[in-house]
């Protein structure tokens, strides 16, 4: 008897480790090396940023809560950071890949991420955060499978093809930042590119993705570029939009689709039509002439050439504002979700702080700068979660050095320092986005994603709530403002760290246009956040300095 006891007690062990084992979110581990390259995808040749000699760099093709492991050397001239566009990292900003959270890489040495994508699915990227190195390349795609446990709302497609659309200088990344350090801006873009190449659209070019007849695929598309908003669209072919950012949406189909800067659109194409070649479409939006260019998708087996006439885009920003009223969160899915506070009906939780930022634009010491609500953002030697981490913050920056709603005369100046917000763990916050200029903006906030309820012409007033969508507004991290327009957004501010808020129109962010939010732990627990990790790099102030004591744990 006591034999069998003591069998059984071994089986149950037994399973218990299988189970430990089982547990464990699964690892996939990376070497980048990033070198600089020379290739020519607008026919001139060019310096360009590559990963493992890779324009566009790599995809990175995970699943929801797998570690990413990425070793990356800097074999540049230059400090270089990546960030991971979309990707939460939540209690863990210290992998967020921003000069407001790590010190950069230097040249010659390098350094390794580790992140999960914590209960995320969907369609992200990544890009160089330093700098104006995303003008020069080092950008790529990052698709979170939902685990198989999670079944997503449509048929499994015959293969997932990733597209990265944006606009393209000819110019290198350092003269790019000398005409911005100049006090110039960097004009009108020289081409757009589609995976890192321009289409002649002569029926020479190499198919970039091939398809078979009947089959359906997945379509990812992001807006990895500088600055321009890009329609995109396929000769003949219904695009049916199924995923945006993380959040699964009702399915419509479009013809095309306005992608403004850092936003991805995961889609569903069918091969449904006669078996050839067609082109894909990438054309400017927003600009006084368009630009466009093509990239060649090939029917397996198929006989004949695309048609050399390209579907016509949009034009107007009311169409566009309209397409975005038509997206609507799908509330039956089965996915991650954001939860706040316990709850997913968002437009039932009371707001306890409204944030209005208004961009603005103007001369410091001759030269040009962008701000919010009166400040323009400049990064400090001493990134700013270090500083704060180390207890040194006010050596380094203040806190809420703009008010929450400016006035007129308040912005009518502008100052050059860090932007910092102090935003209180776990409240519910309304942040709205003011352009008074005649460009469209585009907004986008690391750590977490939110619910973009409104867009709308003129200015915010709080009587405009009443034009919110409270019920099914898409959660997602990027969104657009119109010129003359207002966005509004809800979030529960539950992920501590230090969160940057930016313009993704690269010179914009680059000259001032971003902050940071401050959500602080008030237990210092390592229920909200995960201490700093033992390899963080070390720079400013804390160079050197013993790291303070880890937080008690959960």
């Amino acid at each position: 008897m006591r034999g069998v006891k003591l069998l059984a007690a071994c089986l149950y062990l037994a399973a218990a480790a299988t189970v430990v084992v089982q547990a464990e979110d699964p690892y996939f581990h990376h070497v980048w090396n990033v070198t600089y390259g020379t290739v020519s995808p607008l026919g001139v040749p060019q310096q360009v940023i590559l990963i493992n000699g890779q324009f566009p760099g790599p995809n990175i093709n995970s699943t929801s809560n797998n570690n990413i492991i990425i070793n990356v050397f800097n074999n540049l001239d230059e400090p270089f950071l990546l960030t991971w566009n979309g990707i939460q990292h939540r209690k863990n900003c210290w992998q967020d890949g921003t000069p407001g959270t790590m010190c950069p890489i230097m040249p010659g040495t390098n350094y390794t991420y580790h992140f999960q994508p914590k209960d995320q699915i969907g369609s992200y990227f990544y890009y160089p955060s330093t700098a104006l190195h995303r003008s020069a390349g080092g950008f790529g795609g990052l698709r979170v499978n939902s685990r198989l446990l999670i079944p997503v709302p449509y048929a499994d497609p015959e293969d997932d093809y990733t597209v990265l659309i944006g606009d393209w200088y000819t110019k290198s990344h350092t003269q790019l930042k000398k005409f911005l350090d100049g006090g110039r801006t960097l004009g009108r873009p020289d081409g757009i590119l589609i995976n890192g190449k321009a289409g002649k659209g002569d029926g020479s070019d190499a198919p970039l993705f091939t398809l078979k007849p009947g089959k359906t695929y997945r379509v990812r598309i992001c807006n990895v570029g500088l600055k321009t908003s890009l329609n995109f669209r396929i000769q003949n072919h219904k695009m049916k939009l199924v995923e945006m950012e993380g959040s699964h949406v009702l399915q419509n189909d479009y013809d095309s689709l306005d992608v403004h800067v850092g936003q991805c659109y995961g889609t569903i194409v069918t091969a449904n039509q006669e078996p050839k070649d067609y082109y894909m479409v990438a054309s400017s939006r927003f600009l006084k002439s368009v630009i466009t260019t093509t990239g060649l998708l090939r029917y397996e087996g198929g006989k004949g050439p695309a048609s050399s006439q390209l579907p016509a885009g949009p034009v107007g920003w009311a169409w566009s504002l309209n397409q975005f009223r038509s997206f609507r969160w799908n509330l039956t899915a089965s996915a991650a979700r954001p939860n706040p506070q316990g709850s997913y009906h968002y437009g039932k939780i009371n707001i306890s702080r409204t944030i209005v930022l208004k961009n603005t634009q103007g001369k410091v010491d001759g030269k040009l700068r962008y701000a919010l609500n009166g400040v323009s953002h400049i990064d400090p030697e001493t990134p700013l979660k270090l500083a704060e981490y180390f207890g040194i913050a006010d050596k380094v920056f203040k806190y809420d050095s703009i008010t929450d709603n400016p006035t007129p005369e308040q912005i009518k100046t502008i100052k050059i320092e860090p932007n910092v917000l102090n935003i209180t763990h776990r409240t519910f916050i309304e942040v709205v986005f003011e352009n008074h200029e005649k460009s469209v903006q585009s907004w986008h906030l690391d750590g977490y994603s939110f619910f973009a309820v409104a867009v709308e012409p003129g200015t915010w007033t709080p009587e405009k709530r009443k034009n919110y969508n409270l019920l099914d507004a898409v959660s997602r991290h990027t969104v657009q403002v119109y010129p003359k327009c207002w966005a509004a957004i809800l979030l529960t501010f539950d992920n501590c760290g230090m969160w940057n808020i930016r313009s993704e129109n690269t010179e914009r962010r680059y000259l001032g246009q971003q902050l940071y939010a401050s959500v602080l732990s008030p237990e210092k627990s390592l229920r909200d956040e995960y201490n700093m990790p033992e390899t963080s790099l070390q720079c400013g102030l804390v160079k050197g300095t013993p790291k303070p004591n880890p937080y008690a744990g959960a």
